[in-house]
Protein backbone atom coordinates (compact mmCIF):
# COMPACT_ATOMS: atom_id res chain seq x y z
CA UNK A 1 0.00 0.00 0.00
CA UNK A 2 1.50 3.69 -1.17
CA UNK A 3 1.92 6.04 1.86
CA UNK A 4 0.17 8.49 0.07
CA UNK A 5 -3.27 5.99 0.12
CA UNK A 6 -2.52 4.82 3.63
CA UNK A 7 -2.23 8.20 4.61
CA UNK A 8 -5.83 8.58 2.83
CA UNK A 9 -7.27 5.83 4.60
CA UNK A 10 -5.94 7.02 8.06
CA UNK A 11 -7.75 10.72 7.01
CA UNK A 12 -11.07 9.25 6.02
CA UNK A 13 -11.17 7.18 9.48
CA UNK A 14 -9.77 9.71 11.40
CA UNK A 15 -12.13 12.88 10.33
CA UNK A 16 -15.21 10.01 11.13
CA UNK A 17 -13.76 8.60 14.91
CA UNK A 18 -11.52 12.35 15.86
CA UNK A 19 -12.59 14.17 13.64
CA UNK A 20 -8.84 14.04 11.94
CA UNK A 21 -6.14 15.89 13.89
CA UNK A 22 -5.27 13.03 16.03
CA UNK A 23 -4.64 10.96 13.38
CA UNK A 24 -2.56 13.65 10.75
CA UNK A 25 -0.96 14.28 14.08
CA UNK A 26 0.61 10.91 14.33
CA UNK A 27 1.82 11.01 11.14
CA UNK A 28 3.79 13.89 11.11
CA UNK A 29 7.20 13.72 11.39
CA UNK A 30 9.29 14.00 14.09
CA UNK A 31 11.55 16.78 12.23
CA UNK A 32 8.42 18.74 10.87
CA UNK A 33 6.88 18.61 14.84
CA UNK A 34 9.70 20.50 16.25
CA UNK A 35 10.61 22.68 13.35
CA UNK A 36 8.81 25.83 13.87
CA UNK A 37 10.10 28.26 16.38
CA UNK A 38 8.63 31.49 18.76
CA UNK A 39 10.58 34.71 16.71
CA UNK A 40 9.30 37.02 19.43
CA UNK A 41 9.71 34.86 22.30
CA UNK A 42 12.27 35.58 25.30
CA UNK A 43 11.42 32.54 27.54
CA UNK A 44 14.46 30.76 28.66
CA UNK A 45 14.92 27.21 30.07
CA UNK A 46 16.26 26.64 33.37
CA UNK A 47 18.99 24.42 33.41
CA UNK A 48 19.83 25.43 36.74
CA UNK A 49 19.88 21.37 37.60
CA UNK A 50 22.05 20.60 34.73
CA UNK A 51 24.46 23.68 35.73
CA UNK A 52 25.26 22.04 39.22
CA UNK A 53 25.87 18.74 37.75
CA UNK A 54 28.71 20.29 35.46
CA UNK A 55 30.20 21.95 37.74
CA UNK A 56 30.45 19.10 40.01
CA UNK A 57 31.43 16.08 37.48
CA UNK A 58 32.75 17.46 34.65
CA UNK A 59 36.64 17.92 35.16
CA UNK A 60 39.42 18.76 32.45
CA UNK A 61 41.90 16.17 32.19
CA UNK A 62 45.18 16.31 31.61
CA UNK A 63 44.90 15.66 27.71
CA UNK A 64 42.54 18.58 27.23
CA UNK A 65 39.74 16.43 27.34
CA UNK A 66 36.79 17.29 29.38
CA UNK A 67 35.85 13.80 31.81
CA UNK A 68 32.44 13.08 33.81
CA UNK A 69 32.99 11.16 36.77
CA UNK A 70 30.01 8.76 36.47
CA UNK A 71 31.35 6.33 39.19
CA UNK A 72 30.98 9.20 42.34
CA UNK A 73 27.88 10.67 40.88
CA UNK A 74 25.81 10.94 44.25
CA UNK A 75 22.12 9.27 44.62
CA UNK A 76 20.98 12.91 44.88
CA UNK A 77 22.14 14.07 41.63
CA UNK A 78 20.93 10.73 40.00
CA UNK A 79 17.64 12.43 41.32
CA UNK A 80 18.53 15.73 40.18
CA UNK A 81 19.68 14.83 36.88
CA UNK A 82 16.32 12.77 36.60
CA UNK A 83 14.56 15.72 37.25
CA UNK A 84 16.23 17.88 35.25
CA UNK A 85 15.12 15.87 32.49
CA UNK A 86 11.51 15.49 33.25
CA UNK A 87 11.18 18.98 33.74
CA UNK A 88 12.56 19.75 30.10
CA UNK A 89 10.11 17.12 28.70
CA UNK A 90 7.56 19.08 29.85
CA UNK A 91 8.41 22.23 28.19
CA UNK A 92 6.89 22.66 24.32
CA UNK A 93 10.32 24.00 22.52
CA UNK A 94 8.35 25.34 20.00
CA UNK A 95 7.42 28.52 22.05
CA UNK A 96 11.01 28.68 22.45
CA UNK A 97 12.95 32.00 20.04
CA UNK A 98 15.47 29.34 17.78
CA UNK A 99 18.65 29.78 19.40
CA UNK A 100 16.88 29.09 22.85
CA UNK A 101 15.19 25.96 20.96
CA UNK A 102 18.82 24.83 20.11
CA UNK A 103 20.12 25.02 23.38
CA UNK A 104 17.19 23.27 25.10
CA UNK A 105 18.00 20.09 22.18
CA UNK A 106 21.44 20.13 22.75
CA UNK A 107 21.01 20.45 26.69
CA UNK A 108 18.45 17.21 26.59
CA UNK A 109 20.90 15.48 24.38
CA UNK A 110 23.64 15.51 26.76
CA UNK A 111 21.74 14.93 29.99
CA UNK A 112 20.26 12.07 28.44
CA UNK A 113 23.66 10.71 27.39
CA UNK A 114 24.86 11.28 30.56
CA UNK A 115 21.87 9.94 32.61
CA UNK A 116 21.76 6.38 30.11
CA UNK A 117 25.41 5.81 31.02
CA UNK A 118 24.57 6.18 34.76
CA UNK A 119 21.99 4.37 34.82
CA UNK A 120 24.31 1.11 33.63
CA UNK A 121 27.31 2.21 34.88
CA UNK A 122 30.16 1.09 34.62
CA UNK A 123 30.62 0.46 31.14
CA UNK A 124 34.06 0.51 29.49
CA UNK A 125 32.58 2.54 26.17
CA UNK A 126 28.86 3.69 25.37
CA UNK A 127 28.42 1.44 22.21
CA UNK A 128 28.10 -1.55 25.33
CA UNK A 129 24.51 0.12 26.08
CA UNK A 130 22.58 -1.72 22.59
CA UNK A 131 19.71 -0.49 21.45
CA UNK A 132 18.81 -4.04 20.30
CA UNK A 133 20.34 -7.14 20.06
CA UNK A 134 22.63 -6.09 17.21
CA UNK A 135 22.78 -2.25 17.47
CA UNK A 136 25.59 -1.30 19.33
CA UNK A 137 24.95 1.93 21.57
CA UNK A 138 21.75 4.05 22.71
CA UNK A 139 20.80 6.30 20.54
CA UNK A 140 17.74 4.04 18.92
CA UNK A 141 16.20 3.44 22.86
CA UNK A 142 13.35 5.52 23.05
CA UNK A 143 14.51 7.54 25.87
CA UNK A 144 12.37 10.60 26.03
CA UNK A 145 8.96 12.07 25.57
CA UNK A 146 8.29 15.92 24.33
CA UNK A 147 4.71 16.83 24.03
CA UNK A 148 3.42 13.52 23.52
CA UNK A 149 6.34 12.36 21.04
CA UNK A 150 8.72 9.75 22.31
CA UNK A 151 12.52 10.76 21.11
CA UNK A 152 15.42 8.26 20.99
CA UNK A 153 18.88 10.37 20.88
CA UNK A 154 18.79 9.70 16.84
CA UNK A 155 15.89 12.03 16.98
CA UNK A 156 17.04 15.06 18.92
CA UNK A 157 20.02 14.71 16.78
CA UNK A 158 19.64 13.99 13.34
CA UNK A 159 15.59 14.80 12.67
CA UNK A 160 15.59 17.84 14.73
CA UNK A 161 19.00 19.26 15.29
CA UNK A 162 20.53 18.14 12.07
CA UNK A 163 17.50 17.91 10.24
CA UNK A 164 15.79 21.14 10.94
CA UNK A 165 19.13 23.33 11.44
CA UNK A 166 21.88 23.27 8.87
CA UNK A 167 24.71 24.05 11.76
CA UNK A 168 28.14 22.14 11.70
CA UNK A 169 28.38 23.02 14.97
CA UNK A 170 25.94 20.90 16.34
CA UNK A 171 28.57 18.33 15.85
CA UNK A 172 31.01 19.94 18.40
CA UNK A 173 28.16 20.34 21.13
CA UNK A 174 26.46 16.96 21.12
CA UNK A 175 28.31 14.78 23.90
CA UNK A 176 28.58 10.49 23.52
CA UNK A 177 30.42 10.09 26.35
CA UNK A 178 33.30 9.11 24.60
CA UNK A 179 36.87 10.18 24.43
CA UNK A 180 36.64 10.54 20.68
CA UNK A 181 33.69 12.96 20.86
CA UNK A 182 34.19 16.79 21.42
CA UNK A 183 33.72 17.79 24.98
CA UNK A 184 31.15 17.58 27.70
CA UNK A 185 30.85 21.28 28.34
CA UNK A 186 31.29 22.19 31.42
CA UNK A 187 28.26 24.86 31.58
CA UNK A 188 24.48 24.36 30.05
CA UNK A 189 24.24 25.46 26.77
CA UNK A 190 21.90 29.10 26.59
CA UNK A 191 20.16 31.00 24.00
CA UNK A 192 21.86 34.02 25.09
CA UNK A 193 25.08 32.27 24.36
CA UNK A 194 25.23 30.08 21.55
CA UNK A 195 26.86 31.09 18.80
CA UNK A 196 29.80 32.21 21.29
CA UNK A 197 29.19 28.56 23.07
CA UNK A 198 29.32 26.58 19.80
CA UNK A 199 32.78 28.81 18.40
CA UNK A 200 33.90 27.55 21.80
CA UNK A 201 33.45 24.33 21.31
CA UNK A 202 34.22 24.08 17.82
CA UNK A 203 37.90 25.39 18.58
CA UNK A 204 38.00 22.75 21.54
CA UNK A 205 37.86 20.41 19.06
CA UNK A 206 39.64 21.33 16.27
CA UNK A 207 42.61 21.64 17.76
CA UNK A 208 43.03 19.04 19.84
CA UNK A 209 44.92 15.91 17.77
CA UNK A 210 41.12 13.73 18.68
CA UNK A 211 40.13 16.48 15.78
CA UNK A 212 42.64 17.09 13.71
CA UNK A 213 46.23 15.72 13.54
CA UNK A 214 48.61 16.50 10.74
CA UNK A 215 52.35 15.19 10.04
CA UNK A 216 53.85 15.16 7.24
CA UNK A 217 51.30 17.26 5.50
CA UNK A 218 49.24 13.77 5.72
CA UNK A 219 45.93 14.46 7.83
CA UNK A 220 44.48 12.25 10.47
CA UNK A 221 40.55 13.37 11.31
CA UNK A 222 38.22 12.62 13.54
CA UNK A 223 35.32 9.98 11.83
CA UNK A 224 32.80 12.81 12.57
CA UNK A 225 34.01 14.52 8.74
CA UNK A 226 33.53 10.87 7.37
CA UNK A 227 30.26 10.53 8.66
CA UNK A 228 28.77 13.48 8.70
CA UNK A 229 30.75 15.06 5.58
CA UNK A 230 27.97 16.57 3.95
CA UNK A 231 27.04 18.91 6.88
CA UNK A 232 30.57 20.74 6.30
CA UNK A 233 30.28 22.97 3.10
CA UNK A 234 29.66 20.26 -0.25
CA UNK A 235 31.32 17.40 2.30
CA UNK A 236 34.84 17.09 -0.38
CA UNK A 237 38.06 16.94 1.35
CA UNK A 238 38.83 20.60 0.17
CA UNK A 239 35.10 21.78 1.80
CA UNK A 240 36.00 19.89 5.23
CA UNK A 241 39.62 21.53 5.72
CA UNK A 242 38.03 24.95 4.62
CA UNK A 243 35.60 24.55 7.54
CA UNK A 244 38.88 23.37 9.96
CA UNK A 245 40.52 26.54 9.28
CA UNK A 246 38.26 29.03 10.46
CA UNK A 247 38.79 27.81 13.78
CA UNK A 248 42.24 26.59 13.25
CA UNK A 249 45.00 28.16 15.64
CA UNK A 250 47.35 30.28 13.76
CA UNK A 251 49.72 27.04 13.79
CA UNK A 252 47.17 24.82 12.90
CA UNK A 253 45.66 27.08 9.94
CA UNK A 254 49.07 27.32 8.42
CA UNK A 255 49.35 23.65 7.68
CA UNK A 256 45.55 23.23 6.65
CA UNK A 257 46.45 26.00 3.97
CA UNK A 258 49.79 23.93 3.06
CA UNK A 259 47.40 21.27 0.34
CA UNK A 260 47.66 18.75 2.99
CA UNK A 261 46.05 15.35 2.29
CA UNK A 262 43.31 13.50 4.10
CA UNK A 263 44.89 10.22 4.82
CA UNK A 264 42.87 8.74 7.47
CA UNK A 265 39.67 8.81 10.12
CA UNK A 266 40.15 7.96 13.39
CA UNK A 267 37.74 7.34 17.02
CA UNK A 268 38.20 6.17 20.46
CA UNK A 269 35.16 4.91 21.42
CA UNK A 270 35.96 4.35 25.10
CA UNK A 271 34.26 5.86 28.02
CA UNK A 272 34.85 9.59 28.78
CA UNK A 273 35.58 8.75 32.49
CA UNK A 274 38.39 10.28 34.30
CA UNK A 275 42.04 8.35 34.39
CA UNK A 276 41.58 6.81 30.56
CA UNK A 277 43.70 8.04 28.40
CA UNK A 278 43.20 9.34 24.54
CA UNK A 279 44.52 7.38 21.95
CA UNK A 280 45.24 8.13 18.32
CA UNK A 281 44.99 4.85 17.35
CA UNK A 282 42.33 3.45 19.53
Amino acid sequence: MSKIFRLFLTFIFSSLVFGGTYAWALEQSTKDMFSVASKESTLEVDNSDWAFILKRYVTVGPTGINRFDYATVATEDRDRLNRYVSALEKYDPRTLNLNEQRAYWINLYNALTVKVVLDRYPVGSIREIKSGLFTPGPWDLPIAKVMGRSLTLNNIEHDILRGNWREPRIHYAVNCASLGCPNLAGQPYSGKHLDAQLDSAARSFINHSRGVFIENRQVTLSKIYNWYAEDFGDGSPKAILKHLGLYASPGLKTELEGDPTIESYQYDWRINKPGSGFSLSH
